[in-house]
């Protein structure tokens, strides 16, 4: 067969959890079918949920692998890396890529996730910065880190917050940079943001909440940072983690329709025949509103990417996606936070609390006006996080238990788990 124009019956351009999750459940309907991979990363499936570990030392690179060759052999799966999606011509099931090659599909799944946002600073492109997205953006980050002295962290999302602790903990002075009035913003209340911020300045970080940097300049250490109030801040080294956007550049004249991710139906299928979509890069339902949101979380991409899967290879037990439910897990200094569902307090509801300052625990609880959990929260709780999205998903009226639910969390949760699922 000619190389540059391939054809196969599944075609998953990407390669974390909700592709690896895809090829699983074709394979439970269509062990024969051809299936190929193709990813623009040089390396074998990798989770970006690893990453800061890598940064730190504490996981090799070469052992953070998710699948290895054999699982594409046994699977009868072409695994193409370096092969980043250039264009899809969805009218005529075929997509082209970087290296110049085409491959004719039958169906399609568009797990391409996303890439690191950067914003718009003045001067951002005259300096030297780093991202972490990829396995070679951690590596990188790694050795840099080693040298630093004077870094600055722009964003306070979980993944700036790991890299700041790393670079704490690497003897480098550090000041984190976030626009909003609190850190971790998008995951935790300003109870449990507290805790994390005091736990960062008792390790000797400077933290600059409700900040704007303004201007970039290179400087002969590296960069200096100007911020809307006039302070200016000096880096040896600076990174950029101000969140992530969805991979969609290639759909330009597709036909597959898109805004904030890939808009898809609860089977993940896109508005193109033949076409599906799932993990960071799909906007689908969401759990709470009902309108098509973007839940780049880990479990969320394990569910669509199964979805997906069987949905393309016909299977008939395949279910609507139940929509998504935000799941966030964060370690800080020997420290905890969890965050699951919706920290909207639904009309009628209740929100309880409670809070050990000696112990350093704290747990928020938002129960709807029938009784049903739409979000917990905690910060040195424990709780599993899967078992509270599932209390979620099912809408369990928790009513008669939710003064034991609220006292023990964990062990409440997994007693109903164990008596009432099935």
């Amino acid at each position: 067969m000619d190389r540059a124009i391939e054809h196969t019956k599944y075609l998953i351009a990407g390669s974390s959890h909700a592709a690896l999750e895809a090829i699983n459940a074709i394979r439970m309907h269509d062990a024969e079918g051809p299936i190929t991979v193709v990813t623009r990363d040089a390396h074998l499936p990798y989770s970006p949920t690893v990453l800061p570990y890598v940064v730190s030392g504490k996981s090799a690179p070469e052992r953070i692998f998710l699948r290895d060759d054999d699982f594409f052999a046994r699977n009868k799966v072409a695994y193409r890396p370096k092969a980043a999606l250039k264009a899809l011509h969805a009218d005529r099931n075929t997509a082209e890529l970087a290296d110049g090659s085409s491959v004719v599909y039958e169906k399609l799944l568009l797990a391409t996730g996303a890439s690191p946002a950067i914003p718009p600073i003045p001067g951002i492109d005259t300096v030297s910065y780093h991202v972490l997205r990829t396995l070679d953006d951690a590596l990188k980050l790694r050795g840099a880190i080693a040298e630093s002295k004077q870094a600055v962290v722009l964003g306070a999302g979980l993944v700036g917050m790991h890299a700041a602790e790393n670079l704490v903990k690497a003897g480098a002075s550090v000041t984190i940079v976030e626009m909003s009035e609190q850190l971790t913003s998008g995951y935790f209340d300003k109870v449990a943001a507290d805790m994390i911020e005091q736990a960062f300045r008792d390790a000797g970080a400077k933290i600059m909440t409700g900040s704007r940097v303004v201007r970039l300049e290179p400087t002969a250490a590296g960069a200096k940072l100007t911020l809307e109030n006039g302070t200016t801040l000096e880096a040896d080294l600076l990174l950029v983690a101000t969140g992530v956007k969805p991979e969609m550049d290639y759909l330009n004249g597709s036909g597959v329709e898109h805004a904030q991710g890939i808009l898809v139906d609860d089977r993940m299928q896109t508005t193109a025949e033949n076409v599906w979509a799932a993990g960071d890069c799909a906007q689908a339902r969401g759990f709470f509103t009902g309108t098509k949101v973007m839940n780049a979380i880990l479990p969320d991409a394990t569910i669509q990417g199964r979805v997906a899967g069987m949905a393309m290879a016909g299977d008939p037990g395949v279910k609507d996606y139940a929509g998504g439910v935000p799941l966030n897990t964060y370690h800080f200094f020997g420290r905890h936070a969890i965050s699951v569902g919706s920290s909207t307090v639904p009309e009628g509801g209740e929100v309880v609390t409670r809070f050990d300052e000696a112990s350093g625990r704290y747990l928020k609880a938002i129960f709807g006006p029938d009784g049903r959990l739409t979000g917990i929260f905690g910060v040195n709780e424990f709780f599993d996080g899967g078992v509270m999205a599932q209390l979620i998903l099912r809408r369990t009226d928790l009513t008669p238990l939710r003064s034991r639910f609220v006292a023990n969390p964990l062990a409440v949760g997994r007693e109903i788990m164990s008596q009432t699922w099935r």
